[in-house]
């Protein structure tokens, strides 16, 4: 699932001041950026995000880590790559009081992006045609003064496929986090914000700046 620069995202990090901030995949939207035509451009919101990680960097010393996601597999090129206070990483262990996370985009447990990427682009496809929608549906709603609706997440929800791929992806990060001796997992790429104990490990969703507007904080 696609995740675009919005000014949501930009508002939303000019409001935070923290000395670590986790990037966790899909920042920039690449499949987007790909499709060649005078839409699909680097735009200034675009430039306008990365200017404020850097001021973040220089104002408060914030330490970057960006996450490679499967819409930002550029990065596989240069990862693991550091410089100066940003790192890019596939994966990170993120330690929080006396609990240890492992960092993931989480896309390495999706049968679709990693073995049928065709298949995820016609997903994608979709996808984009629904945020689309959702903007022209949501626009009615706040005239009528009523809440934000998502139109994907309602989808989702209402196919017993779906609900039972996200059920499976959980249980394989948890495993994940288990095997590797972690107190919990911090994954995104699904659009599901979530935050859940199973038995002994935390599962953490950041969900996304994009319908669910959520992030994770620690």
């Amino acid at each position: 699932f696609p995740v675009t620069i919005s000014p949501i995202k930009i508002n939303f990090l000019e409001s935070v001041h923290c000395k670590k901030l986790i990037l966790n995949g899909d920042i920039v939207d690449c499949w987007y950026l790909q499709k060649g035509n005078k839409k699909h451009q680097w735009k200034k919101k675009h430039t306008r995000f990365f200017k404020q990680i850097i001021k973040m960097m220089e104002t408060d010393d914030t330490k970057v880590i960006y996450i490679r996601g499967n819409h930002d597999d550029f990065l596989d090129a240069v990862a693991p790559f550091r410089f100066a206070n940003i790192r890019v990483l596939n994966f990170y262990i993120h330690k929080s009081k006396d609990r240890r996370y492992y960092v993931t985009h989480g896309d390495i447990f999706d049968s679709v992006t990693t073995g049928m990427k065709w298949l995820a682009k016609v997903g994608d496809v979709g996808y984009s045609i629904l945020l689309r929608l959702n903007k022209y549906v949501n626009r009615r709603r706040r005239k009528k003064g009523l809440p934000y609706y998502s139109l994907s997440q309602k989808v989702k929800k209402q196919v017993k496929q779906a609900v039972s791929y996200v059920s499976d992806y959980e249980n394989e990060l948890v495993k994940l986090a288990r095997s590797k001796k972690m107190d919990g997992v911090i994954c995104g790429h699904i659009h599901q914000a979530a935050n859940e104990m199973y038995q002994d490990i935390h599962y953490l969703n950041s969900g996304d700046w994009v319908e669910s507007l959520t992030a994770a904080l620690s």
